[in-house]
Formats: structure tokens, C-alpha cells, sequence
């Protein structure tokens, strides 16, 4: 799990000085191995992974289960959640991995709708883009951005997660 000071971040004054807000600003890259960054209300940025792996005896819908029970903690020991951000895949190498972010998808997406919570999706290339300036940039190349943002994410899911995060606070979601 990284945190960051905010006064520390890459490029500079868009971020140099945390703004308070009403409530966190959560970006997600969901798959099984979930990335995840949040700037909370008080400007601090929190980044990490959190594995969504069926465990041994575990029933079909048990990952999903745990999803919304992490997004409730996280919903309260870090929020309130005010805006959700998630990257939007059109396609996946595998069966298995569009199954499982369309569950994940469905179920964050049933989560924010019962709490008034709104959610949007970002094309992958629109984030790939923004972080390293090619919007078909390797897993690499998302590690190195968020690095160069002052992150040691764990691995790309977190670095994508960063990406999307900085996106919409430097976009202000697609509007600037």
C-alpha cells in the first residue's frame, strides 16, 4: 500500500496543495487482482491492491461478496465515497477475466447506485495516454508514470489505478 503526501506529487501546482472536499475520490482497475487509489477528504492519496481470488471453498459469488465488503470499509474508513472512476475495458484476452470484471462491474456498479454515489468508466487508452502520453502504452510503461509521480505501485493494476485517479483530478473527469 503506498501513501502519498499530496505535497509531493508530480506535476505540481494542480496538486501541490491538498484541496478539501465534501468526500474521497476512488479509482479502480478492477480484475481479480483489483488496483485501487483514493484521494481522500483531506487531500492525502492512498494507493494499493487487493486480491479478489475465489478461496478453496469459496461459492461462485463469494469474491463478489468480499468486493462490496471492502468497498464498504473503504467507504468508511476513508470517505465518504463522493466519485467513483474505474477503467473501461472493451476486451479481454480471456473468458474468465470478462466474467469476473463483469461481475465486479455489475456488483461496484449496484453499490454506488444504492448509496447515490456516481461512478463513471475511462477508456484504457484514455488513461494510458494521459499517464505516459501513448495510449498503447505497456504494463511497464503505467509502472514507470506512477513512479515518476513519486508511487511504488506493487504492480501495474495499482499503477493503472494511480493513472485513473490522476486523470480525474487533473481533468477534472474529462471536463478540462
Amino acid at each position: 500500500m503506498n501513501t502519498i503526501d499530496p505535497n509531493l506529487c508530480k506535476p505540481g501546482p494542480a496538486l501541490a496543495t491538498p484541496t478539501p472536499t465534501l468526500g474521497a475520490i476512488l479509482a479502480l482497475d478492477l480484475g481479480t487482482t483489483t488496483g485501487w487509489a483514493i484521494r481522500g477528504h483531506d487531500g492525502l492519496i492512498t494507493s494499493g491492491t487487493v486480491s479478489f481470488r475465489p478461496r478453496r471453498f469459496d461459492g461462485g459469488g463469494m469474491r463478489y461478496l468480499r468486493f462490496v465488503n471492502w468497498l464498504t470499509e473503504l467507504d468508511q474508513l476513508a470517505g465518504p465515497i463522493a466519485t467513483i472512476w474505474f477503467e473501461e475495458v472493451r476486451r479481454h484476452a480471456g473468458t474468465d477475466a470478462a466474467h469476473v470484471y463483469g461481475g465486479l462491474m455489475a456488483t461496484l456498479t449496484a453499490w454506488a447506485e444504492m448509496r447515490g454515489v456516481p461512478y463513471q468508466g475511462v477508456p484504457v487508452g484514455t488513461i494510458k495516454k494521459h499517464a505516459t502520453g501513448k495510449g498503447n502504452a505497456s504494463k511497464a510503461m503505467m509502472i514507470d508514470a506512477a513512479q515518476a509521480r513519486g508511487y511504488r505501485p506493487a504492480d501495474d493494476n495499482e499503477a493503472d489505478a494511480i493513472a485513473i485517479l490522476h486523470w480525474a483530478l487533473e481533468t477534472k473527469g474529462g471536463m478540462a
